[in-house]
Formats: C-alpha cells, sequence, structure tokens
C-alpha cells in the first residue's frame, strides 16, 4: 500500500490475522442461529449461553477432572449437545403454536437462567478460568507477524467444522431429512420424517457447535459466566449474511471480526464496540434481506 512501512504492514497482518479468528468465534455462534431458526423459526437468544456452559464444561472435564484435552473436549461437545436437546424438550416444544415475542422472550429468559445458573455451579462460580490446551503460549512467525496457535486453531477447526457440516447437509440421510424439515414441517412429516425428533437433533447440534466457539475462545478470552454475551455480536453476523444462510452465517462472523479488529487498532477507542453493529446498519441500508437472505417479495 502507497505510503506504509513494513512496520504498518505488519500490524496491518496482525490485525487481519486476530480479526480472522474472533470472526470465526462469531461465525460458529451465528451458525447456531441459523441453523435453529431454519428447522424451528426460533430466533435462540441462548445461543451465546450455550457457548459459555459448553466453555465450562470443556473446564471441567479438562482442568477439573484432569481427563486429556481431547477426550474432555468430545465429552464437553457430548454433553453440551444433550442440554440444547433437553432444552428443546423440556422449553421449547411446550412453545409450539405461542406467539414469536413469546418464544423469543422465553429464549433470553433461558440465557439469564444459564448464567445464574453458571455461578451457582462449584468450581465454575463467578470467578474468571484458564482453559489448559496443550497449543498454550505457542507461537509461529511468518514475514514477521507472530500468530498464536490458539488463533491458528481457532481458523483450521472452523474450516474443518463447515467441511463436515457440508458433508452432512449434502450426504447423509439425517442431514438431507433436516433439510426437508426446515423447508417444509408439514411435508416433511407427511414423508415419514420424525419432525420433533429432527428439532431435537437440530438443538442438539447448534448446541454443539456453540460448545466448540466455546472452547475454541476461551484460551483467549478465558472462561467466565459473561462470555456468552458474545452473542450480542454473532446475531448482527447472522444478520449480516442473512439470516436462515449458512454461508452468510460464516461470511457474516468473518465481515464482523474483521471489522471490529480494524477498528480496534486503526479509530478512536470505543469504535470497536460499534463497529459490528455501524457495518449492519449499512449493509441492511443497502440490502435489508442480507449479504445472502432471500428476497421474500420475489417469491410471492
Amino acid at each position: 500500500m502507497p505510503g506504509w512501512g513494513v512496520g504498518d504492514l505488519t500490524l496491518f497482518a496482525q490485525a487481519l490475522v486476530s480479526g480472522i479468528s474472533i470472526g470465526c468465534i462469531y461465525a460458529l455462534v451465528a451458525l447456531g442461529f441459523v441453523l435453529i431458526y431454519k428447522a424451528t423459526e426460533v430466533v435462540n437468544f441462548a445461543q451465546g449461553e450455550l457457548m459459555m456452559i459448553g466453555a465450562f464444561f470443556a473446564l471441567t472435564f479438562v482442568d477439573i477432572a484432569g481427563l486429556p484435552f481431547a477426550v474432555g473436549i468430545v465429552l464437553a461437545m457430548l454433553a453440551t449437545a444433550m442440554m440444547g436437546a433437553l432444552i428443546n424438550h423440556l422449553i421449547l416444544r411446550r412453545l409450539i403454536g405461542q406467539s414469536t415475542f413469546t418464544i423469543v422472550l422465553a429464549t433470553v429468559g433461558l440465557a439469564t437462567f444459564l448464567r445464574a445458573v453458571a455461578t451457582m455451579v462449584p468450581g465454575w462460580g463467578t470467578d474468571t478460568h484458564t482453559l489448559t490446551t496443550p497449543y498454550a503460549d505457542q507461537t509461529l512467525s511468518v514475514g514477521g507477524v507472530v500468530i498464536g496457535y490458539d488463533h491458528i486453531v481457532i481458523i483450521l477447526v472452523t474450516c474443518l467444522l463447515v467441511l463436515l457440516l457440508f458433508l452432512f447437509f449434502r450426504y447423509t440421510r439425517v442431514g438431507v431429512a433436516m433439510q426437508a424439515t426446515s423447508q417444509n414441517q408439514l411435508s416433511a412429516a407427511y414423508l415419514g420424517i420424525p419432525v420433533r425428533s429432527m428439532f431435537s437433533f437440530v438443538w442438539a447440534l447448534s448446541a454443539a457447535t456453540a460448545a466448540i466457539a466455546g472452547f475454541l475462545l476461551a484460551p483467549i478470552a478465558f472462561i467466565h459466566t459473561n462470555m456468552g454475551f458474545i452473542g450480542l455480536k454473532a446475531f448482527p453476523a447472522a444478520v449480516l449474511g442473512g439470516f436462515g444462510s449458512i454461508p452468510g452465517a460464516i461470511l457474516g462472523g468473518l465481515i464482523i471480526g474483521i471489522v471490529e479488529e480494524m477498528a480496534g487498532f486503526y479509530l478512536p477507542e470505543g469504535f470497536k464496540n460499534v463497529a459490528a453493529y455501524i457495518v449492519l446498519l449499512l449493509v441492511l441500508m443497502v440490502r435489508p434481506q442480507g449479504l445472502f437472505g432471500v428476497d421474500l417479495k420475489q417469491r410471492v
């Protein structure tokens, strides 16, 4: 770039890598929003708290119970997935037929409840915790840009998860059934697809995705009961990409993460906290349905 020295380019690259990594976290949480909305038409404002619970489960299995890191992470994913399915079974299923406002309010209340419960669990509480990882404090230097292994792991795991989800929805019977359910629940039921079971599976999958985001975020942001508020940044990412679009959730998360990090580096203090919402407003002014959203007026 004209007028830029080596140091400026290094700083830009450093900010870009950081933005991509935090954008991947936003993307994973936004992906949970989209998965649930596509299947059930419910906007789950407790998605960030499911990420927080997943991170605490990882802390419990890895640091408190002393299990190997990989085993602890898998158990944390399974535990969070079971919690997601249980939430659908005990709460959301009973709200079928209620107004959208009632269901949204229920998920907001659920988020508050999960935060409160986390503060009362022994070993969790209101303290800030660190998740022990095998790649802690390791870095990679590329052309003067120092990249932490925690950032590299976030990017690689996100790419792998997106690929696995693509293959799952494209080539597995359950994945195809979930897509059919999200497109038309009545037709799916007529075809013999167990719609209610699909709803529980979607909630479990969304919760497991949130848990992955939680243990990926833990090494760079620590584990605490308020980490679920990251959902307030992931929700604009889902809207930016086009609510209901899986590719849009990924792209929206990356855009929000990069813009936010660049604002922190180059703009006055305070802009970083509102950058996501400024970008969202600008995009929606031009394209109200989001980047990958469908213009419903053209479908009538």
